[in-house]
This record gives C-alpha cells, structure tokens and sequence, in this order.
C-alpha cells in the first residue's frame, strides 16, 4: 500500500525548489519591510509557474494536510496549498465542497497576502456561494482584516463572470472609503471587470460614487476608457 503524501512530504520537496535571489527579489516586491502590508513573511523563492507544476503531483493531499500547509511558515507554501484547495474544490462534490469552502473561511489569517487571495478568492467563495446565500462576503466586507475585505471583494470576480454584477456593486460600495491601498485596487479591478461585459453597470456606480472614491480606486476602475474620459472622471468634470 503506497502512503498518501503529507504536508511535511511538501515542504521537503518544496526546499528542493528553493532559489534564494528570487526569494530577495519576492520580499522586496511584496512589501515586507516594518510597517508594510507584508511584514516579516518569508518566502522559498519558487516562481508561480513552478508551484503550479506541483499540483497535480500532490492534489491527493488530504484536506487537513493541506490546511496544515497553509499554515506553514513560507509564502509559496501557503500559495500551493490555496492552489491545492481550488483543484480540490473544482472537483469535489456538493458536499466536499461544503466542507472546504467552510475550512477556507476557518483560515483566513493564513491567506494573508493579495496573491493568495487573488488565486482563491473568486474559485472558492464565490464559486461556492453562486446559488446560496451570499451573506458571508458582506461579513467578511465588514472585517477589521485587510485580507478578509479583500476576499470579500475578489470573490464577486466569480459572479461578475458570469454577468450578475448585483452583490459585486454593492460590495464596492460598502469599501470605497476603505483605508487600504490594496482594498482601493481590488474595488477598482472589480468595477473594471463589469465595465468590461456592461459599462453601463460600471458608469452607473461611477456616476454615484467617483467623486469620493480614492484615487487609486478610481484610476484602476477607468483604466480602459478612453484617456479623454478618463481625464474627465478624474478632474471630477462628468
């Protein structure tokens, strides 16, 4: 009887795929100086494209080890585990799948950069809550994490592609005066992504909100009219 690989069997072979110049290169380009959105997280230096290769090595890996891996201590090991839970969820049943939407929401602490969310978020989530109630992402809209505000938004993506952009609107509305940069480009990317199957949708908001929307908010959101009319939005002449 051959063993099922375990989180520890991960990691291991994950050292093997360490490069420590581009693990420099990872902490810088992730913020992770004092004060920053990223303080202190360590990473292996493994590119995206190699974790990915991983997946189908180990997508056996059983639920809880794969939590026990998104607990571990390097970012590429928390990103292979998220990675594992979406080719887990895709091909889960009605119930499994129950069960590893509610073990994501258990662990959000460890999805605690943009990328884990942003390669989550929307499969998990939204997937997950597309013909439920979608009561949960306005709680987590509501949080004091960061990283929970951000999965609330990017889980509306999931809807937004499939051109129902209701809850996706009303979340950018409940975190346009958010604090954080990175809330005010998850917002933007959203609005973006409707204006790009319904601009309407999109012009609609912005005929609300655009002239309190932070900046950056804004800028993302515009980033594909026209640049006479994104000079218009942005001197607050619409």
């Amino acid at each position: 009887m051959v063993n099922k690989p375990s989180a520890q069997d991960v990691r291991q072979y994950l050292q093997t795929l360490a490069n420590a110049e581009i693990a420099k290169k990872n902490q810088r380009f992730f913020k992770t100086g004092v004060g920053d959105y990223a303080e202190g997280e360590q990473f292996l230096g493994i590119r995206v494209p190699v974790l990915r290769k991983q997946v189908v090595q180990y997508q056996g890996l059983a639920p809880t080890e794969v939590i026990s891996l998104l607990k571990a201590q390097f970012h590429e090991e928390r990103l292979l585990a998220l990675f594992l839970l979406v080719k887990q969820f895709q091909t889960a049943s009605s119930e499994e799948q129950a069960v590893l939407f509610n073990l994501y929401l258990s662990n959000t602490q460890y999805i605690n950069n943009w990328d884990l969310v942003d390669s989550s978020a929307y499969q998990i989530v939204g997937a997950f809550l597309e013909d439920k109630d979608r009561q949960p992402v306005y709680i987590l809209a509501q949080s004091q994490s960061l990283w929970e505000r951000r999965i609330a938004m990017i889980a509306t993506f999931y809807w937004i592609r499939n051109h129902d952009f209701v809850d996706a609107l009303k979340i950018a509305a409940l975190l346009r005066d958010d604090a954080e940069d990175l809330i005010h480009k998850a917002v933007g990317w959203m609005l973006r992504e409707i204006g790009k199957r319904d601009i309407d949708a999109e012009k609609a908001f912005l005929k609300v909100h655009y002239q309190d929307m932070p900046r950056t908010m804004l800028r993302y959101s515009i980033e594909k009219f026209p640049a006479p009319e994104r000079q218009q939005y942005l001197k607050g002449l619409v």
